[in-house]
């Protein structure tokens, strides 16, 4: 009965994975294949919480390298040669700051070196910018710390800040308190990477209604040029509230210290939306796609109203487009059920393949084709429906994310058990030790050892009928830990 259960739902899951893995799969099977344009498709958020707030993403040479607020002393990054992949990467802790709360890094190359500007405060003093310099032109480092932006007389708190390359020079733009109370953006010029020649100037304060909800806020402003056009977009009111949002300056010629020579845009171009249940859309970056035809917009934003500014904060990602006048449309923010395709030009890294036991001669399948949080892993029949389907994308190291291709979800060491004979079930994709498995391939069979627990995969108690368990256990080398990857 439980097989005739299974068979009638085949619709059903073959829906389902049209829907959110389209894009991802390849052929032959087993086999990394290269994606034409678009890429692997994915759901929102591209990075779940709790370090996913404030968000710069940036693509380079074929990767996405990925910071964000982490609310503690590390800098952590995420690194994916796709969108898709990038919930599921594995954080790596590029730097360890001396203060606490570290804060809407930034990730900027200049001269072939990375630079990694990051808010935090030291001691009690007031938060201010930080620098660091990589070694070489590899994002991930390592780097070296540069010291501390002088933005602001006094020592004085200076946050949110980004580079802009203008007219053959540098400046640093950022959020500080000017004398009348206002948190509004200010501009630095700088003489090197990691030094600011004078005091920062202000271009814009929150003068406008609609930057002054829930509290009268200008800060994290990022640079977007095109057509010789320079656009400093920024966000707006406070993260309080729901109503927390993207504003815009354009540069309009002259001094770019000057207030003058910068014009704001009358009405937000990036707002909540209610229907799609999207709060307080803000605190962005904007990257290209790897065929360069294509911008990006990532932004962290809230799944409910009564959310501030707290770790509830997501990262989502969307194409942005151009209007006719050049500005840019950031369109509005997307729901977390809609199934956008991913950037153009992305390289493809995860192959799909079933794993079949070599004992038992059974397939580890999605069990009765779950698709919540904790749903079963077991042994069955093989066959070529999704819950078979599974998604191994590399995170390094030889360890794999391996995901079900009718759940979406990541195979996983249940409560981050380490005793022989923990279960093993599929939960929401997180890029933690728990969800990551090595995998040693031997005379064509291979066995799957979690990160966490260095147990392997196991099908327990050497059972053969349809059904089986799967659990974790001591590596032994045997049969029953062995799996047949195609």
């Amino acid at each position: 009965m439980l097989f005739a259960h299974r068979r009638a739902t085949v619709w059903r899951a073959m829906s389902f994975v049209a829907a959110v893995v389209a894009g991802l799969i390849l052929s032959p099977i087993g086999q990394p294949q290269a994606v034409a344009a678009p890429g692997p498709s994915f759901t929102n958020p591209a990075v779940p919480a709790p370090n996913s707030a404030d968000p710069t993403l940036v693509q380079f040479n074929g990767n996405y390298y990925y910071v964000a607020t982490t609310w503690t002393s590390d800098i952590v990054m995420r690194r994916s040669s796709t969108i898709a992949g990038l919930r599921s990467a594995p954080e790596q802790v590029v730097f360890r700051s001396a203060g606490d709360t570290m804060w809407a890094p930034h990730l900027e190359q200049i001269n072939n070196r990375w630079y990694l500007y990051y808010s935090v405060e030291l001691a009690g003093a007031p938060r201010r910018t930080h620098v660091l310099e990589s070694a070489g032109n590899d994002p991930a480092g390592p780097y070296t710390y540069r010291g501390i932006l002088n933005l602001m007389p006094n020592n004085g708190w200076a946050i949110d800040g980004a580079v802009l390359k203008l007219n053959g020079a540098l400046y640093f733009h950022f959020s500080a308190f000017h004398s009348d109370g206002l948190q509004s953006l200010y501009i630095a010029p700088m003489s090197n990477p990691y030094t600011a020649s004078a005091f920062g100037t202000r271009i814009s304060a929150p003068t406008l209604a609609w930057e002054r909800q829930d509290g009268a806020v200008n800060e994290g402003s990022f640079a977007l040029q095109r057509g010789g056009r320079t656009f400093l977009t920024y966000s707006a009111s406070h993260c309080n509230g729901p109503n927390y949002k993207l504003g815009m300056l354009e540069y309009r010629g002259g001094n770019p210290l000057a207030a003058a020579s910068w014009s704001k845009f009358s009405n937000p171009i990036f707002q909540r939306n209610d229907a799609n249940g999207v709060f307080g859309p803000g605190h962005h970056s904007f990257f290209t796609s790897p065929d360069g035809t294509e911008t990006w917009i990532a932004y962290h934003a809230n799944s409910s109203a009564s959310q501030g500014c707290g770790t509830t904060r997501t990262t989502r990602v969307q194409k942005i487009s151009w209007n006719a006048d050049g500005t840019p449309n950031l369109g509005v923010p997307v729901s977390t059920s809609t199934v956008l395709a991913g950037p153009s030009g992305e390289v493809n890294n995860t192959r799909r393949a079933h794993l079949r036991n070599q004992h038992s001669n059974l397939c580890l399948d999605d069990y009765n084709f779950g698709t919540a949080p904790g749903a079963e892993v077991r042994q069955w029949t093989c066959n070529d429906l999704p819950v078979q389907d599974w998604y191994l994308t590399p995170v390094g190291d030889n360890y794999y994310a391996i995901a079900n291709g009718h759940s979406g979800l990541c195979l996983d060491n249940k409560d981050f058990a380490t005793a022989p004979g923990s279960v093993v079930q599929q939960w929401t994709c997180n890029g933690l030790a728990v969800q990551q498995w090595r995998l040693t391939t031997t005379n064509g069979t291979t066995t799957l050892v979690n990160r966490h627990s260095n147990l392997c995969l196991d099908n327990y108690n050497f059972a053969t009928a349809p059904g089986s368990e799967v659990r974790q256990w001591t590596c032994t080398g045997a049969a029953n830990q062995q799996w047949i990857v195609g």
